[in-house]
């Protein structure tokens, strides 16, 4: 089974998963090589001889240990895709995960912050600093453009081309998105002062670190995280909400659900239409404060 996982790991590579999506199902086989152990004289898993019950007992074990159905779904993808590969490409006959059940979750709404709120988080950045015009930057630009934050960290100089930029998003899917006038203006301005943050030599990626190198995505994470705080009412935010606040936002304003699709770079249209869950919910709020007959007869 070591193989295999690792035949696996490659056969990612090639596809064009993101670093941390092949990471998280690595972590997820490697746990379940560890559980099956115990079913094997030697212990090590043999392949052909894994056992459907064994992958349930590994679930319920799971499970028993107070894992959310959103992680058991998760694990339970990992472990289905994995066995189909191996099916696949003739490592075995027989799939023993062919029929495991996925545990069903409920999916929550994303956090999105309030056309106000996000003026007020876009004017947090102090402007006299060269760190506040390059966050200022950036978030004008994940809030004009739905960017995820690897696709921020990883964007070039040269793929920024005035009113679109072009990113590389999930499976080195490419696509290129409209650019707002404010966010250009904020860009222009950072590009202005971009030269002071470059060290010895240009990596050549868009937003810098104090040191010169590319802004990680934990770096970013983190340094959002700190101007959120300052903004959110109640806790729940992340990052990840500047962009689910793009999405809201446009659909509230009437965008087509396909065109914001596209913009976001999802690959099916199901996971764009959580945003109309949201705006539906926005509009009943609406129409219970503001329509003028809807008052409880007494």
């Amino acid at each position: 089974m070591k193989a295999a996982i690792a035949e696996y790991e490659k056969y990612l590579h090639s596809k064009g998963l993101s670093t941390n999506t092949i990471v998280a199902y690595m972590r997820d086989l490697n746990q379940l090589y560890d559980f099956l152990q115990k079913y094997f004289e030697t212990g090590e898993p043999q392949l052909d001889k894994i056992q459907k019950l064994y992958l349930r007992d590994y679930l319920r074990y799971l499970n028993q240990n107070q894992r959310s159905n959103r992680t058991l779904a998760r694990k339970a993808t990992t472990i289905r895709n994995f066995f189909a590969y191996c099916k696949r490409f003739e490592l075995l006959q027989e799939n023993p995960a062919a029929s495991l059940k996925i545990p069903k979750f409920e999916k929550k709404l994303p956090k999105h912050f309030s056309e106000e709120e996000m003026q007020e988080l876009l004017a947090v950045p102090d402007l006299s600093t060269k760190f506040g015009i390059r966050d200022r930057a950036i978030l004008e630009l994940i809030y004009s453009s739905g960017l995820r934050i690897s696709e921020v960290c990883t964007v070039k100089v040269g793929q920024w081309e005035n009113s679109k930029i072009r990113v590389m998003g999930k499976g080195r899917k490419e696509r290129i998105i409209p650019v707002t006038g404010k966010a250009r203006s904020a860009l222009r301005k950072y590009l202005k002062i971009r030269d002071s943050f470059v060290g010895k030599e240009d990596p050549g990626e868009l937003f810098l670190s104090k040191s010169g190198r590319a802004l990680s995505t934990d770096v970013m994470r983190e340094i959002l995280s700190r101007y959120l705080n300052l903004v959110a009412r109640t806790s729940g935010y992340s990052p990840h909400s500047l962009r689910h606040s793009f999405a809201t936002h446009l659909l509230n304003r009437g965008a087509d659900l396909r065109a914001v699709q596209e913009m976001l770079g999802h690959s099916n249209l199901s996971t764009t239409e959580i945003y109309t869950h949201i705006t539906l919910r926005d509009l009943k709020e609406s129409y219970k404060k503001f329509h003028p007959l809807n008052q409880d007869e007494d």
